[in-house]
């Protein structure tokens, strides 16, 4: 999963991407609208948490940007501004989750994840491909009742391959989930990943579809 922070407070910022990142979230951040807007306009995130007062161009006009050209991406507003009002204007914006500072990091991810999976259609917290599960709310992965050991990488594409699962998921969608905007991608890393996903929960459940990208099915 890959966040995008949107916040002009250094240290605030640099807090939640320690806390996410720990977490084994992919997070880009930018420390003013503009540079935010663009990068939630032409970069693939899972969320974003945006706050209101910004340099350049404020939280809300940047919302309202992303759902003028149709960007779904779920938005999580995160403020100083606790006036019902604000909130009013945030969700008329499109805004999906509002968070008053200050706050606790471990809520926000809470908020986050739940977010992530109601965006992509899951109304339970846990999802299931045969016998593997999927703890959306707590990020926890099991195979037959046993935890799976999982790098940040491998958690990254294993979460959106099982979200989308019975789905072929885009090479390239995925390898926008496992790196940041910065990040060095050697040519064959998402192979090198998937390899070792395979070793870990079984070869035939993750299906290589030539020419389009990967399929996580149990059948």
């Amino acid at each position: 999963m890959r966040i995008l922070v949107i916040e002009d407070d250094a240290a605030l910022s640099d807090e939640i991407a320690r806390a996410l990142r720990a977490e084994n979230f992919a997070v880009d951040v930018a420390a003013n609208g503009e540079d935010g807007r663009h990068l939630g306009a032409t970069e693939r995130y899972d969320a974003a948490v945006l706050d209101l007062g910004l340099p350049k161009v404020d939280g809300l006009t940047v919302l309202q940007s992303w759902r003028a050209e149709g960007q779904a991406l779920p938005v999580l507003i995160l403020t100083a501004r606790d006036a019902w009002a604000e909130k009013v204007a945030g969700f008329k914006a499109g805004a999906d989750d509002y968070l008053i500072k200050p706050f606790r990091v471990q809520e926000l991810i809470l908020r986050l994840r739940a977010l992530v999976r109601r965006s992509s259609g899951h109304a339970s917290n846990k999802v299931t491909c045969g016998a593997l599960e999927f703890d959306v709310q707590l990020g926890h992965f099991e195979m037959d009742g046993l935890p799976v050991r999982l790098t940040a990488f491998e958690w990254r594409v294993l979460s959106a391959l099982m979200l989308r699962k019975d789905t072929v998921v885009d090479r390239r969608e995925l390898l926008d989930r496992v790196y940041e905007y910065d990040a060095d991608v050697d040519s064959n890393s998402l192979e090198v990943i998937v390899g070792r996903l395979r070793r870990k929960i079984g070869a035939d459940m993750i299906r290589t579809i030539r020419g389009r990208g990967y399929l996580l099915t149990a059948d």
